[in-house]
């Protein structure tokens, strides 16, 4: 499980160019969007979701589940985790 963070962690800083972050830097647990966590946007959901898609095979069946997925990367681990084909 911890490995999967830390690739989902360098996965998120590659895609969404976070330059400026290292995956030292992610808590897992934060939330990562809004201000108190990595602060990203709608652009990046969408970015997220390929990153699902291309990298471990996974489409969220349903859209209101989105919320809680992406909360942390922590939950997207255990999203994956549990829907990985």
């Amino acid at each position: 499980m911890e490995e999967l963070i830390e690739q989902l962690k360098q996965q998120l800083i590659e895609e969404l160019n976070l330059e400026e972050i290292s995956p030292a830097d992610i808590d897992a647990e934060a939330p990562l969007f809004g201000d108190d966590g990595l602060g990203l946007d709608s652009i990046d959901a969408l970015e997220i979701i390929l990153i699902l898609e291309r990298n471990y095979c996974i489409k969220i069946e349903n859209p209101a589940q989105g919320k809680e997925i992406f909360y942390s990367v922590r939950t997207l681990a255990n999203y994956i985790r549990e829907n990985r084909k």
